[in-house]
């Protein structure tokens, strides 16, 4: 970790290094008012809407919804099998296994074509209070259980011990936009009547604590990292049922479940704050977290060490090295494919377009896990066996 001073604020960065649009980002951030203690910057930084992504920033009695992101509650799931992946022909995986999920579960930008059960949607919420989640109620039962597409992934992989794990990468959909633009574009309307000292050419226009668009933002913001959970939960349920049509006698460990894109209360350095992670993880003291690679490349199962200089965080992947455009202009698809397939991974990659999800588009994961030996410690290393992109 290293501590860099900017506008006389201090920044620590567990990254070796930080490109040039997402330092300038960091250094936006340091002329906030409402900033409390530093900034913590992540290994897997890299250049975000308004935030770089990796980025937690702690700030006193105020929210910034471009410091959550649109896709609020974005995170990760992940459920231990008792089957070893020897023992599933390949057959099996391509025909039965991934089949069945692709039938079950919509990706990209698809959804059900019939309404889903209504009781899978987040409960203990007054909807009525809820504008944008209110005016989504109808769409969202044919969007609960799909995966989405961008970064999001379904992975199959295997632990040291060769035993099958189910990894999914998903968030909230098309409502977690909705509600993050709405609020974003509030923010900023608000910010220029309050005449702000926050300039309105960094991006990051806030809400106070106390006002009534704080109060609604955080209820629809909580009812996104909800619905978020309840999408993942479902996928997961539905991959299971295919798994157990397919592996008899198949058990499942419980879900591990992290969100990765919140603002949240919490206690640093004695005071109350809201503490924001924009791909970003929990890593508190024994707090279980999931820290995926790019396609191809390892995933990890990790412990937080509760290091207080991160606001007891960690990365949440391996962090994109190169945009999507420039991964499309400059990646090879052919090197990339014969990569995947020398591993014997059955991969999502088909097209030139598929090289803004590349492994050659992201940072070496292991060197992500390096550089924040101080903030978590490896439980377990997970390898691909079979990749689903959105």
């Amino acid at each position: 970790m290293q501590v860099k001073m900017i506008n006389d604020r201090p920044v620590k960065i567990w990254a070796d290094e930080v490109e040039d649009s997402a330092m300038e980002q960091i250094a936006n951030l340091t002329t906030l008012p409402f900033l409390y203690h530093h900034l913590a910057i992540m290994p897997d930084v890299h250049t975000g809407k308004g935030m770089p992504i990796g980025g937690v920033l702690a700030c006193v009695n105020a929210v910034i919804p471009n410091a959550v992101g649109v896709d609020i509650g974005c995170g990760m799931c992940a459920v231990k099998t008792n089957w070893h992946v020897a023992d599933i022909s390949t057959e099996v995986l391509r025909k039965r296994i991934m089949r069945g999920i692709r039938k079950r579960i919509p990706l990209g930008k698809n959804h059900h074509k019939l309404a889903q059960d209504e009781s899978l949607l987040p409960q203990g919420h007054d909807i009525d209070k809820l504008e944008i989640v209110k005016r989504r109620q109808v769409a969202i039962l044919k969007e609960i259980g799909t995966l989405g597409g961008g970064n999001h992934f379904i992975e199959l992989q295997k632990d040291e011990e060769g035993l099958l794990w189910i990894m999914i990468h998903s968030g909230s959909r098309n409502l977690g936009k909705q509600v993050g633009d709405y609020y974003n574009q509030k923010a900023a309307k608000l910010n220029k009547l309050w005449y702000s000292q926050v300039s309105p050419d960094i991006g990051l226009p806030f809400l106070p604590v106390r006002t009534p668009e704080f109060t609604n933002y955080w209820a629809e913001m909580q009812y996104c990292i909800d619905f978020a959970l309840c999408n993942r939960r479902v996928m997961m349920t539905r991959i299971e049922e295919v798994l157990a049509d397919a592996l008899p006698n198949i058990t499942f460990e419980p879900m591990i479940n992290i969100a990765h894109n919140y603002a949240a209360w919490e206690n640093h350095f004695g005071h109350d704050v809201i503490v924001h992670r924009k791909g970003a993880t929990l890593a508190r003291k024994g707090t279980t977290g999931i820290i995926p690679g790019s396609q191809g490349t390892a995933s990890y199962i990790v412990e937080g060490l509760g290091n207080p200089d991160s606001f007891c965080s960690c990365s949440h992947g391996a962090g994109r090295l190169m945009s999507r455009t420039a991964a499309i202009h400059n990646l090879n698809l052919n090197e990339e494919v014969a990569h995947l397939e020398s591993l014997g991974i059955v991969h999502a990659i088909r097209c030139q377009d598929d090289m803004q999800e590349a492994s050659g588009a992201y940072k070496d994961i292991e060197t992500v896990i390096h550089n924040e030996a101080d903030l978590v410690k490896v439980k377990t290393r997970l390898l691909p066996v079979a990749v689903i992109k959105g």
